[in-house]
């Protein structure tokens, strides 16, 4: 069809030019000389250039004929008829799907394992409670029967098998955590040189939360009473030990170890202590009224660098009664305190407002102001700036919570999306910027030293005085199936050690899978994302290797054995995904209880633990 089209077009092309030919001599013949001449050589040049035309046209004419030809003889002679085909066969690069990881003969439940690694995760914190910990073993804390100096990857610390705790403190030299029945548990060669496995010490206290310092432990009872005792074994034994009632009607008996009473003074019924936290040398306390209250925490060593809001305490100044005395910190009077935090050397409160307030050592910029090489000190609560966070974004933020921990300080943050005022009509490109009001971004600020990587942001800065967004953590959405809206995704927990952090994603997680009756074969249960990064010296990050991290990382499933062994049966291989960390949830565990449990992670001083919290 193509080589009989240009044929027709050069066929009527060649009699315009000759008639063309005959008009230009009898032009020619009616002109003077002169004229003739130039005229003459004007109509060369256009015979020229369309007689060159002509050349081209019967060239691309008689290339697409030779083209139908050899076509047509190519395919037998045959003329095609167009119709629809499969594409050709690219064996190298062809699609492949895979095939369904379900298996005839299997229940629901084993085929959801199966189906989705986390399915699986979840599904075995809840059959395996307990606690796995990495990083430093130097004190027998992250493996206690174990002699190698670290732990690379996670592992079982299988004296937890089965169990569930209210709270873990853990260092390089001691570990220290609260059964479900609240009594204190300790391990370490900071507690005994000796120790292979924890060991019970403060009993029928109700403990609910803990603290620890350079040689003490802090330890909250869900009555508000707050307890310090040696870290010690042979401390604890040799100690005062007070009389303690029983039940034997006014009969008391000394209490098997030594410790003190930290009870802060005026407390108004019904007040009492309802969180503590602390760094190495001193502790808060925060009572159900708001009110905050400090302490030194150490026996050998008394806070020198401001850390207790107290301008102008000292040991020598302190007033007469016990070193480890609370006194309240009363620049916070009339803000209600909702949280608080300790680093090694500072402290921070967040009021119920939304104000961060911090104190202590600012050495590395911890505080959120400016280092004075003059005074690395500040002794009294000051009101970090974080308004100017968002100058100029009509963002109006708000501080939901804080974070504290070795020379470092983090702040998530709500930032409302408000109408731009300017007193006029608005531009075209501000009414696009006004789009979106009341839009929620949730941001994570980190703050102090970045030389191991703490700050998040793929720096290392030795100082960081002022908050600097982690970008990973921050601007997060994802799309809720439930209300068919668009969410932001918040940090549900910050927990911050020496040198390393890590942070977990309040996401969308599902986990009535397994006991929703109308849920299909395809219904799997997952958790909540969770990210380490910073300082790695002692394998604390999990990671398997010792260099530091500047931005957040994701960790390999916890228990990969038994992720291997899940990988084989559905894929015949080795699957790579990550750890997910299950949330709160009524599940039934391994020993046929029903309770409410949810993991929970804990970063130490160069060592990290994940464990089942009640």
């Amino acid at each position: 069809m193509e080589r009989t089209m240009l044929s027709r077009t050069a066929q009527r092309t060649i009699p315009r030019c000759s008639r063309a030919a005959s008009s230009r001599a009898d032009f020619l013949a009616r002109q003077s000389a002169p004229a003739r001449i130039a005229a003459a050589s004007h109509q060369d040049k256009a015979y020229r250039k369309q007689q060159q035309l002509l050349r081209s046209i019967l060239a691309i004419a008689i290339a697409g004929g030779v083209a139908t030809l050899t076509q047509h003889y190519l395919n037998d002679g045959m003329l095609r008829v167009a119709h629809a085909e499969a594409p050709p066969k690219d064996e190298e690069n062809a699609l492949v799907f895979e095939a369904s990881r379900k298996k005839a003969g299997l229940s629901k439940e084993e085929n959801r394992d199966l189906i989705s690694s986390q399915h699986h995760q979840v599904k075995r914190s809840w059959e395996n409670p307990g606690v796995y910990a990495w990083g430093s073993n130097s004190g027998r804390v992250a493996a206690p029967d174990s002699t190698e100096n670290v732990i690379k990857t996670p592992r079982r610390i299988n004296f937890f098998d089965g169990m569930l705790l209210r709270d873990i403190k853990l260092d390089r030299n001691a570990g220290a955590a609260i059964d479900e029945k609240g009594n204190l548990l300790q391990w370490g060669t900071a507690y005994a040189p000796d120790t292979k496995s924890p060991a019970t010490t403060l009993q029928g206290k109700d403990l609910v939360a803990l603290s620890m310092s350079r040689d003490r432990v802090l330890a909250l009872s869900r009555s508000g009473k707050v307890y310090s005792l040696p870290m010690s074994a042979e401390d604890q034994a040799a100690g005062i030990k007070p009389s303690e009632s029983t039940w034997l009607p006014f009969w008391t008996t000394p209490s098997p170890v030594s410790y003190r009473l930290i009870a802060p003074k005026d407390l108004k019924s019904p007040e009492k202590v309802t969180s503590i936290d602390g760094g190495l040398e001193h502790a808060l306390l925060l009572t159900s009224q708001g009110r905050v209250f400090s302490t030194a925490s150490s026996s050998d060593s008394f806070p020198t660098r401001g850390q207790l809001g107290i301008p102008g305490l000292t040991f020598l100044t302190r007033p007469e009664g016990p070193y480890d005395q609370p006194h309240e910190i009363t620049t916070l009077r009339g803000f209600s305190i909702a949280k608080i935090a300790c680093g090694d050397y500072h402290s921070l409160a967040l009021d119920r407002d939304g104000r961060v307030f911090s104190w202590g050592d600012n050495s590395s910029g911890q505080l959120g102001f400016d280092f004075n090489a003059e005074s690395s000190i500040v002794d009294a609560p000051s009101l970090i700036p974080t308004q100017k966070l968002y100058s100029g974004t009509s963002q109006v933020p708000s501080i939901t919570s804080i974070a504290a921990g070795g020379s470092n300080s983090y702040i998530t943050v709500d930032a409302t999306k408000v109408a731009a005022q300017t007193g006029r009509l608005l531009t075209e490109d501000e009414a696009k910027a006004n789009r979106g009001l009341g839009r929620v971004t949730a941001d994570t600020f980190a703050f102090g030293a970045g030389i191991y990587g703490g700050l998040g942001n793929s720096r290392w800065t030795h100082v960081q005085p002022s908050p600097i967004k982690i970008p990973s953590l921050s601007g997060l959405f994802e799309y809720d199936e439930r209300t068919n809206t668009t969410v932001p995704i918040r940090l549900a927990h910050l927990s911050v050690g020496a040198t390393h952090a890590a942070a977990v994603m309040r996401n969308i997680t599902h986990t009535s899978a397994s006991t929703d009756l109308t849920s299909s074969d395809d219904s799997t249960n997952w958790g909540a994302d969770i990210v380490f990064w910073g300082g790695n010296e002692h394998y604390q990050l999990g990671t398997g290797r010792r260099n530091n991290m500047s931005s957040p990382t994701y960790l390999q499933p916890l228990d990969m054995e038994a992720e291997i062994k899940r990988a084989k049966r559905s894929t015949g291989g080795k699957e790579e995904h990550r750890f997910h960390i299950t949330p709160r949830a009524t599940a039934v565990l391994g020993d046929g209880r029903r309770v409410s449990v949810e993991q929970r992670v804990e970063c130490g001083r160069g060592v990290t633990a994940v464990y089942s919290g009640t």
